[in-house]
């Protein structure tokens, strides 16, 4: 265990150190208070999912995820609409990377019960921005993901998420249109033909915007450390108004 809490440590400091070339576009990683956000999906992938095994990446966006599948020893394969720009920084000949069409954003052109795992990090809250809806998206996962294989999805708007609520009264602040509740979650995840594993909050302390509350001292290891700690703590008592859920979904056995 503390040794792969160490490695996807590792992992998050690589990705900040990416960060610092704009041309990366690794915007989620300003500092390591934000960097360390990750890291409970980190930790989600190793509880659910087992090494080797083969994983999408769905709304591959900049490539973070994938690099750290591929540096966790998975088999990972990108999907997205956004080309591979990534590809230049995450060079691995196991890796490859599947483009997705805008005219068709539901469908995954992946063999039916070929994957063992899909991850979505940020992305299945979007998807009627593109003109799908979010229980057609987990049937499409759910049909290429083999009997028994999971959906685990992080960074899924919190209905209540008081982060959100300022940010929407504050003109061009970036927020989120659909926000969810845990029966939501629920009714989506069966409605999807999956079957629903895990669910959590978390995220009371704001992470993007650490950097500009702390300067430099964001990117200091006690100092991420302890923003750590307390949102762990904050995020336990004041559950329902953190930012974000995770869920874990899992396809029947049937």
């Amino acid at each position: 265990m503390t040794d792969t809490r160490s490695n996807d440590q590792a992992i998050a400091g690589e990705l900040l150190a990416r960060a610092r070339d704009p041309g990366r576009g690794l915007l989620q990683f300003p500092c390591l208070v934000s960097a360390n956000q990750y890291l409970g999906l980190y930790r989600l992938m190793h509880q659910f999912v087992a090494a080797g095994a083969h994983v999408l990446d769905w709304g591959a966006g900049n490539g973070h995820v994938s690099y750290f599948l591929v540096r966790s020893g998975y088999r990972a394969t990108g999907f997205g609409f956004d080309g591979e720009e990534f590809r230049s920084w995450l060079q691995d000949p196991s890796y490859r990377f599947v483009a997705g069409s805008p005219a068709d954003p539901v469908t995954i052109p992946f063999e039916q019960a070929s994957l063992d795992a899909v991850a979505s990090v940020g992305v299945l809250e979007h998807v009627r921005e593109t003109g799908g809806t979010e229980a057609a998206s987990l049937r499409e996962i759910a049909r290429v993901l083999k009997p028994g294989g999971v959906c685990i999805a992080c960074h899924f708007p919190n209905q209540t998420s008081w982060i959100d609520w300022v940010s929407s009264r504050i003109p061009g602040k970036h927020h989120h249109i659909y926000r969810y509740d845990a029966a939501g979650i629920a009714t989506l995840a069966r409605e999807g033909g999956l079957e629903l594993v895990a669910l959590a909050r978390y995220g009371m302390m704001p992470r993007n915007s650490a950097h500009r509350l702390l300067g430099p001292l964001a990117d200091s290891r006690p100092v991420a450390a302890a923003w750590d700690a307390l949102d762990a703590v904050l995020g336990a008592v004041f559950a329902p108004w953190c930012q974000n859920w995770w869920f874990v979904a899992r396809k029947p056995v049937r």
